[in-house]
């Protein structure tokens, strides 16, 4: 009696757990597909948006500092308009010298800094989003020192620089009525070594920067279009704006032009060509 008691006890035990527990529910994500998950939008489907940038390449060479009278056939092939310049007389009194060419003077370009017996020594690509900067690094700065320059009231002037890197920056501007042209603004800046990811840190980091205006220029530029900026003579005074940018004493090994006899160690001159790739 008492066993037959016991099973009918838990029989109701069972019984009362099954009764009481819900029903499975099917889960929300169970019908959920991948194309659910992407927002909702009225109408046509919005399409995927592109990064709209300002693409350049800026080609470094070096050729021997005796060579540099060749520059001169390369001025004239070129044009001054549309460049802009802050100050014309102390761009010129610092040793710059800048010109413009389009895609049909590239190659002629190209033969002429082969016949000063030149070597391209670095080439950087630049994707810039509209408005922003790059800076490209040309020499690092290891000590504290002052560099010397021309100012843009033409008084001789020293800037008191610390360690960092000295460089060419570069800013691109879309403009918003002329389809496929841009507003190019470049001048040398020499820029604190370290970095912040903390903005106010990084924004006080940035005031210890100093900007070269009287060495800066600007033009308008589509694809196709290429700068040349060069050296109007060689300075060996690593102190002097003009000859911290272009100027490499210490020298690069140059082969001769016929190629019979070993590669020479020459002090050298730096020439920058930035173009236009795409807009």
């Amino acid at each position: 009696m008492i066993r037959v008691f016991q099973i009918a006890a838990v029989g109701l035990l069972f019984f009362c757990l099954v009764s009481c527990s819900k029903p499975e529910q099917e889960s929300v994500l169970d019908k959920v597909k991948i194309g659910d998950l992407a927002p909702y939008h009225e109408g046509k489907p919005q399409q995927p948006k592109l990064l709209k940038t300002l693409n350049f390449d800026v080609h470094i060479f070096e050729i021997p500092a005796e060579n540099i009278s060749n520059l001169d056939k390369i001025r004239k092939r070129l044009y001054i308009r549309p460049l802009r310049l802050s100050d014309y007389p102390a761009f010129e009194a610092n040793s710059f010298s800048v010109r413009f060419g389009q895609a049909e003077n590239w190659d002629e370009i190209i033969a002429l800094l082969l016949a000063a017996n030149s070597k391209k020594i670095a080439n950087v690509s630049l994707m810039l989003p509209d408005g922003q900067t790059e800076t490209i690094a040309i020499t690092g700065l290891n000590a504290p020192g002052k560099i010397h320059f021309t100012g843009v009231s033409g008084s001789r002037e020293k800037a008191n620089v610390g360690p960092g890197i000295f460089g060419l920056r570069i800013k691109a501007d879309k403009i918003q009525d002329e389809k496929g042209i841009c507003n190019i603004t470049a001048y040398p800046v020499i820029s604190p070594a370290t970095k912040s990811t903390i903005p106010k840190l990084d924004a006080r980091v940035k005031l210890r920067e100093f900007s070269f205006t009287a060495a800066a220029f600007g033009l308008k530029m589509s694809r196709g279009d290429f700068v040349y900026l060069g050296p109007k003579k060689y300075i060996s005074d690593q102190t002097a704006l003009g000859g911290l940018f272009f100027s490499n004493p210490q020298g690069s090994l140059f082969f001769s032009k016929d190629q019979r006899t070993p590669p020479e160690r020459k002090p050298a001159v730096r020439i920058y060509l930035l173009v236009c790739t795409m807009i």
